[in-house]
């Protein structure tokens, strides 16, 4: 049915939706990367080089119905809430991208007309992230209670030395072990959340957090907890900017949403500069003072946009940020836990086309006391989800 005039294009959804379910399935098997299970198997059909095999394709639909379930119910609780507020609003846009490692860059609905009322604005917001982590708490639990027995890695190439840890200890090592005689490898680490953590705490056989990935409905439920946490970064007209901007009003949001870019500013800092340091040793030129002039030019950038050019808070955010991250260098447990240098990326997605402020609504009305719990519940979502660390090399 049109809404307002507008017509949904079902064909173009569908086949979204489709192309993201094929390259979802993909890189949910790749990053399974049970090959060697893949390769004893009969192979069905071949995508280049690689033999697609029936335990293949289980381990992509394991991951990439998991995670498409997520992104649906995330993305349908927007659009019933827009519908029952008589809103106009599209279908899901499924994203298809097979070039970064899970296959999709997710899924949005487009609003096709001005919310004016901060009820309805607050409802839309609310509805996607709440409905979506529940679908991820729901995958993460099944995932630790079907994990299934050290065998599985059996199915790894390349991980002898796990497999010999595994066989004669029965517990999963602290660190990836390291072949003799040789360096430690770098890995893939998904950085833990404090839900992810506390639902871990009651299952046995957990794998760290270097080798989870290996794990699709591990990997799809934490996933949607890290979507879910993006989504309600409270700032701009993200799903948490809304919903903080319905909860405190323009003036207290604008201020929680520029701290808490700032804070995020100084954890891409110290990644930043944490990761430039160890190539102070292998150049003569002062590699150390360059990064620290462009990081205080990124600050400044970023700065100036945040407070629209107000020189002097500007001028206050590069120098608190610059020593701030200097000061925090200085100890390895805040750069092992808060120094991410991905954030300088995120932060400029946020500042430059999502901005951090909210834009003025025309009918400014109080929320009831059910959306002021229904708010408070999705601030606590966002802290049980979120992780200063979501995915690094180490």
């Amino acid at each position: 049915m049109p809404q307002n005039g507008f017509r949904d294009r079902y064909w173009l959804h569908a086949l979204l939706f489709l192309l993201t379910l094929a390259t979802t399935m993909f890189s949910g098997a790749e990053m399974a990367g049970r090959y060697l299970v893949y390769e004893s198997a009969p192979a069905l059909f071949s995508l280049g080089p690689i033999p697609v095999s029936k335990p293949f394709l289980l381990d992509g639909l394991r991951f990439a119905g998991s995670l498409l379930l997520f992104l649906t119910v995330h993305e349908f609780g927007h659009y019933f809430a827009a519908r029952l507020h008589r809103v106009a609003v599209s279908l899901p846009y499924y994203i298809p991208f097979p070039f970064n490692g899970i296959g999709t860059f997710g899924a949005v609905i487009r609003i096709r007309e001005q919310v004016p009322s901060m009820r309805k604005l607050f409802d839309i917001g609310a509805a996607g992230p709440i409905a979506g982590f529940v679908v991820a708490f729901a995958v993460l639990v099944f995932g630790f209670a079907t994990l299934p027995d050290f065998s599985y890695v059996d199915g790894f190439p390349g991980h002898e030395p796990l497999k010999d840890w595994l066989t004669r200890y029965g517990v999963w090592p602290e660190n990836p072990p390291a072949v003799s005689g040789e360096e430690q490898l770098l890995t893939l680490t998904i950085g833990t959340t404090p839900l992810y953590w506390l639902l871990s705490q009651f299952f046995s056989g957990v794998p760290p957090m270097w080798e989870m990935y290996h794990y699709p409905f591990l990997f799809a439920g934490w996933l949607g907890l890290f979507f879910t946490a993006l989504n309600l970064l409270p700032v701009g007209q993200l799903d948490g900017g809304h919903i903080l901007y319905a909860l405190v009003g323009p003036v207290w949001h604008r201020r929680i949403a520029r701290s808490f870019i700032l804070l995020l500013l100084w954890s891409g800092g110290i990644g930043f500069i944490s990761e430039i340091e160890p190539l102070v040793a292998s150049y003569s030129l002062p590699v150390g003072q360059v990064s620290w002039i462009a990081l205080a030019m990124i600050f400044f950038l970023y700065s100036q946009r945040i407070f629209h050019r107000a020189w002097r808070h500007v001028t206050y955010a590069v120098f608190g940020l610059t020593i701030s991250t200097a000061l925090g260098l200085n100890s390895a447990w805040v750069v092992g836990v808060f120094g991410y240098s991905g954030w300088l990326i995120w932060c400029l997605l946020i500042i430059f086309l999502i901005r951090v402020e909210h834009p003025p609504l025309v009918y400014m009305e109080p929320l009831t006391r059910g959306r002021k719990i229904l708010a408070i519940c999705s601030l606590l979502i966002f802290a049980l989800c979120f992780s200063f660390k979501p995915l690094y090399i180490g």
